[in-house]
């Protein structure tokens, strides 16, 4: 835990005639007129036989998502009608996936204005509303704890980092996270337990990048509040922790927390004998780059990599190098949704975000506040991914692959992670349903539900 106190629809050609996406349409049934032949140009294709597979309403998002960006209105909205009447926000896990693309596609096409889908299109928004919710700190630390999905890269990256700083009186954490500082108090809670009360505990330095950007999961108190709860924390386990926000954005690469930190290089020499770890955990993928351009396909066999020289993401870990950093430790989801292209951003971002609403099934209630904070931020990201383009959609996942070469191509070696590490992050697992797994790809940790990539932990130090 963390330590913080504080019955399947008629098929397709019998879909009636009635005017698609109507504000007051009932659901489909039997007793309606049945049409005798597929609207024009609807997908008729043999895989389109149970709509209630998730198969099903992949092709049909992808056609309704072809329709929208062909500026093909009535295709579009017969389309949408008919995943309004599959896809329920309260069914199965696949029903709520495809409702909260369907969200989404109907914001792309109202952000676009290319397609007039009328007051049918303004009330079907006014119902799929995203409402995110902001946690105190408390209700933040119990969220995470509810999953893997954050608790598996603290675990494998609290261990590597406490192997790399082994010996330091100063101990100097850059933490750039999604999850606002969660990770800290479990370290804090290892740095105070290695203690054997005969040697000085190091002072412990934390420094976050003070952004503006309302990325979910949200806090509802500030950076600086935080801070002052991480420090009294620490207190409590007689670890002296100096906390300072350094205001500083993904938008640019957080260029001015590199700034600030190499300055402090240059000022106070003598912070060369302190470690450095920079902690990276969810947040170097909202640094937008359209990076699938940059790169050759990941393969196994092969690690040539073609970058840009402006590519913001390379330049970005090119600059952590020159900071001589005590170790680097990268955590991010598994998964492509770099690609330009619509149809295949979307295949992507289906094919991997299954598992959330998968998993939610096994820990959290239906109708429970939980699962509706859990959901919304979900539907947030969904939304990110289709309805937006350019350096609004933040949402821009690669894959480990990508990062390995990123972090080679910029001076780092990989770090193995030890038995320690891996029995640790096999404990915390036994914690939570039987569907997550764990295995290793070289010397890195991936996290896997039901044998599927999630998450990958990577550590690294300098070549």
């Amino acid at each position: 835990m963390m330590q913080f106190t504080e019955t399947p629809p008629q098929p397709l050609h019998q879909i009636v005639t009635t005017p698609p996406f109507s504000p007051n349409l009932p659901i489909m049934n039997k007793n309606q007129t049945h049409r005798t032949r597929p609207w024009p140009g609807f997908p008729t294709s043999s895989k389109l036989t149970n709509f209630g597979d998730a198969n099903c309403m992949e092709q049909l998002l992808v056609h309704c998502a072809n329709a929208i960006e062909t500026n093909d209105a009535t295709l579009a909205q017969q389309i949408l009608w008919v995943l309004n009447n599959i896809a329920p926000p309260d069914g199965d896990s696949n029903q709520r996936l495809a409702c909260a693309f369907l969200r989404a596609l109907i914001a792309r096409a109202a952000r676009s204005g290319s397609l007039k889908l009328l007051a049918a299109m303004n009330a079907a928004q006014a119902n799929l509303a995203i409402h995110t919710h902001k946690f105190s700190v408390i209700e933040l630390a119990g969220f995470i704890d509810l999953t893997p999905w954050h608790r598996f890269g603290f675990t494998a990256a609290n261990s590597v980092i406490l192997e790399a700083v082994e010996g330091y009186s100063v101990i100097h954490i850059v933490d750039l996270s999604l999850t606002h500082c969660m990770q800290i108090p479990t370290l804090v809670d290892a740095i105070a337990s290695r203690q054997d009360g005969l040697t000085t505990p190091p002072l412990l330095k934390l420094t976050v990048a003070g952004t503006t950007e309302d990325v979910p999961p949200m806090l509802d108190l500030s950076y600086e509040e935080l801070g002052s709860k991480l420090v009294n924390f620490a207190r409590s386990r007689n670890i002296i922790l100096e906390f300072r926000v350094i205001p500083s954005s993904y938008t640019d690469g957080f260029a001015n927390l590199i700034e600030q930190l190499r300055v402090q290089n240059l000022v106070y020499p003598e912070s060369g004998h302190e470690a450095l770890v920079i902690n990276c955990h969810m947040m170097l993928h909202y640094i937008p780059e359209e990076t699938f351009q940059n790169f050759e396909p990941c393969s196994s066999s092969s690690t040539s990599i073609t970058t840009s020289s402006s590519s913001l993401r390379s330049m970005f870990l090119k600059a952590v190098r020159g900071l001589d950093p005590t170790v680097v430790v990268v955590v991010d989801e598994d998964a492509d949704l770099t690609s330009n292209d619509l149809v295949g951003r979307l295949r992507s971002a289906f094919n991997y975000l299954w598992i959330p609403y998968d998993t939610i099934d096994t820990f959290l209630p239906r109708g429970s506040k939980q699962r509706q904070w859990y959901e919304a931020d979900m539907c947030w990201k969904i939304e990110n991914v289709i309805a937006y383009e350019g350096f609004q959609r933040v949402e821009r996942l690669e894959p480990k692959c990508r990062w390995v070469q990123r972090m080679r191509s910029a001076g780092f070696r990989s770090v193995s992670f030890g038995v320690e590490a891996v029995n640790e992050v096999k404990a915390m697992l036994d914690e939570h349903a039987a569907g997550w797994g764990l295995k290793r790809e070289e010397e890195d940790l991936v996290l896997t539900w039901k044998g599927h990539n999630v998450v990958f932990a990577t550590a690294w130090m300098l070549a």
